[in-house]
């Protein structure tokens, strides 16, 4: 039976590890897994077409199309995977390994959904150091796992705004109005950024299934050769 503690703990022990090792390429994350198609803004304005192996930066806009995931393992060891649909802007990213102190995530959900593990930003140093931002809130992460979810008006049933849910550890949902914390099981949303989010009764059907690349966590998908982006024109 699939159980996402067991995930989470699979994944975080095999991105850690390439961490210790200095596996990792010169950029804030890599995609690892990719089902469908992504492309990416450059902050220069270019685009292009990813590929497993890709590397992510700082100021790039990531979207994935119809029936697509992608998973972005940062050199932190943190993990985000993006939904079919999603648009995420990587709007700030700093992580070393002797520095602490200079630690700092912040993705901008714009649309879509987003599954996140948390690294060693936000464990040490400042613990508000890894956030995620959308039209209605700032959700801060500490040493966790969950999905949130942005929705505008392509959500179907669902009110426009932010949902979250907690697999692991927690999450602190916050907009002007107020702050809500988000532990484990609990699902979150926050509809206007001037009024404070609440904490729903239940799954209000956000229909957060299984990821298809799931169970193929800690596969060679980091060093050796290279991508196979292109540059749309």
């Amino acid at each position: 039976m699939f159980s996402i503690k067991g995930w989470v703990k699979g994944l975080t022990g095999v991105v850690l590890a390439m961490v210790a090792a200095g596996a990792w390429a010169a950029g804030a994350g890599v995609i690892t897994h990719l089902s469908g198609t992504m492309s990416v803004q450059r902050p220069d304005g270019s685009v292009r077409i990813l590929s497993q192996k890709s590397e992510v930066q700082p100021g790039d806009v990531l979207t994935t199309q119809r029936d697509s995931y992608a998973q972005i393992n940062f050199t932190d060891g943190s993990a985000a995977t993006m939904r079919p649909n999603s648009t995420m802007k990587l709007e700030a990213y700093s992580f070393s390994q002797e520095a602490p102190q200079s630690d700092g995530m912040f993705m901008r959900l714009v649309k879509g959904g987003l599954r996140t593990v948390t690294g060693l930003i936000g464990k040490r140093g400042n613990q508000d150091a890894y956030k995620i931002g959308t039209s209605t809130a700032t959700i801060g992460i500490r040493g966790s796992s969950g999905d949130t979810v942005a929705c505008s008006s392509d959500c179907g049933k669902l009110e426009p705004g932010t949902y979250h849910t907690t697999y692991t550890g927690s999450y602190i949902m916050q907009t002007s109005g107020g702050t809500q914390l988000v532990n484990e099981g609990q699902f979150g949303f926050a509809q206007d950024p001037a009024k404070p989010p609440v904490l729903l009764p239940g799954d209000p059907g956000l229909n957060l299934s299984q990821l298809p690349f799931t169970l193929g966590i800690g596969g060679g998908a980091v060093g050796g050769g290279a991508s196979q982006e292109c540059i749309v024109r």
